[in-house]
């Protein structure tokens, strides 16, 4: 499997060109991932959490990679990262473990494991 941080910071490179070629697009999108991502009643690390979970099911590496470093960065353990990994697994199955793998390995490459 290839550098998760490596295919991180491409995500981050790709992100920063596409905000240079679509600023609408992006300044509306960023409006509306704050607006999600704020805390209310849940956390913004929960809800960072919990976008996690879905990026695992739906199995979007670039989804994946933002959410556990955004995850992390809003404060969540290692070992809260981890739950959400049991509970994908346990309503994907091995699909679940197969993406799941990524987040391991980009923990691990962060010392973080």
């Amino acid at each position: 499997m290839e550098s998760q941080v490596q295919l991180n910071n491409d995500r981050l490179e790709l992100l920063d060109r596409l905000k240079q070629t679509a600023p609408d697009l992006w300044d509306a999108e960023s409006r509306v991932l704050d607006i999600a991502y704020q805390d209310g009643a849940l956390s913004g690390k929960i809800k960072r959490l919990i976008a996690l979970g879905i990026a695992l099911r739906a199995g979007c590496t670039n989804c994946i990679l933002a959410q556990t470093r955004q995850a992390l960065d809003a404060g969540a353990s290692k070992e809260e990262i981890l739950e959400v990994i049991v509970v994908e697994v346990a309503m994907s199955g091995t699909t679940g473990i197969a993406e799941s793998l990524r987040v391991i390995r980009l923990l691990d490459e962060l010392g973080k494991l």
